[in-house]
């Protein structure tokens, strides 16, 4: 029975959009969560090559509040001539700045983003929240102005699990200063 389980957790997530929770999935199979969460863990181990078996070109990993199958890191460049040649629907580089200004300093406003980058933002904004990568999280008490934020689509595609799991900007900047910090 252990095989059948696995085999049909491996069936929905191999078709999985997103992370499913241990809740969901025990739902779906009608299976207890512990079981489910046994399941799952047995996957993992088989497809990481931990019990004698062959460390896969993928793993099962969790994300986002839930479980989901990614390219091994090791294939990540061979993967990602592919994926590039197949999406056509690219953001474009000020696309990318502001995603990048809101992922760093979220939450934050339309007008704070545009003074970062000092160019005007609306339109890319709105392109961002159409495509479900940035979302309204709130107002500023001040002033009544919309802050944004990432979404878990965005945290998804990037295979983390929240921004606290992106790596410190000063890191990329070419002098190594502070970053966005000083930036308000």
């Amino acid at each position: 029975m252990e095989t059948d389980l696995d085999r049909q957790l491996e069936a929905i997530l191999m078709v999985a959009d997103e992370p499913q929770s241990l809740v969901s999935l025990a739902t779906v199979l009608e299976r207890p969560v512990a079981e489910v969460n046994e399941a799952v863990a047995r996957l993992v181990d088989d497809f990481n090559g931990t019990n004698g078996t062959i460390r896969r070109g993928f793993e099962l990993r969790e994300v986002g509040g839930g479980w989901r199958f990614y390219v091994r890191e090791d294939f990540d460049d061979l993967v990602r001539d592919v994926v590039h040649s197949q999406v056509s629907s690219k953001l474009s580089q000020p696309a990318l700045e502001t995603l990048a200004v809101i992922a760093y300093k979220q939450p934050v406003t339309r007008s704070q983003v545009s003074s970062i980058r000092a160019v005007n933002v609306d339109s890319v904004m709105r392109t961002l929240v159409g495509r479900g990568l940035i979302t309204e999280v709130g107002t500023e008490t001040e002033t009544g102005a919309i802050l944004y934020g990432t979404t878990d689509l965005l945290l998804t595609h990037l295979g983390i699990d929240s921004a606290d799991q992106l790596p410190p900007v000063s890191e990329l900047l070419d002098d190594g200063s502070a970053g966005f910090d000083d930036v308000h």
